[in-house]
């Protein structure tokens, strides 16, 4: 039988912190829609079943069709990828494949050719968050299946109008 976090409420001390990225992603250049596939295309890496259930229920929501989501894991042979979100693409499985012979002169350099070096900052950034959202998920098996799309959102919102 799988073991769960007794007591996940626990958890609720790094949360914060890891909320950071994503209040400071919030402010990005970065289109939101972007940030939000480079989430999707991670968790596929990382074998995170809660992150894909809530990255594929708000891109749907937000309007991202069901296509590129399904030939994601594909994208390099998908021609309904720009030239922007292939490098974007590139760039955040270059950082999060790092042992498997770290970042490729390639990839830094299609990355360059689309984005800012404040925006490759942002990728990084966004790319490492989701990374730790990922093994955060996975390693204390949160159950995956009942997200509904902008939960974290309205929560977060009601936190800010709380405080």
């Amino acid at each position: 039988m799988e073991q769960r976090l007794k007591e996940p409420e626990k958890l609720q001390g790094i949360y914060r912190p890891l909320s950071g990225f994503n209040s400071y992603l919030a402010k990005s250049r970065i289109e939101k829609n972007l940030l939000d596939l480079i989430d999707f295309r991670v968790s596929q890496i990382n074998g995170c079943a809660f992150c894909l259930d809530m990255h594929s229920k708000d891109l749907r929501a937000k309007g991202e069709t069901e296509q590129r989501l399904y030939m994601m894991d594909a994208w390099r042979e998908a021609s309904i990828y720009s030239d922007r979100e292939r490098a974007a693409l590139g760039w955040a499985e270059s950082v999060t494949l790092v042992t498997q012979g770290h970042i490729p002169d390639e990839a830094y350099n299609e990355v360059r050719q689309q984005f800012s070096e404040e925006e490759v900052i942002d990728l990084t950034l966004a790319t490492l968050a989701i990374n730790c959202w990922n093994r955060i998920n996975v390693a204390f098996r949160t159950p995956s299946g009942d997200y509904q799309p902008g939960q974290f959102e309205a929560m977060a919102k009601l936190k800010l109008q709380n405080n």
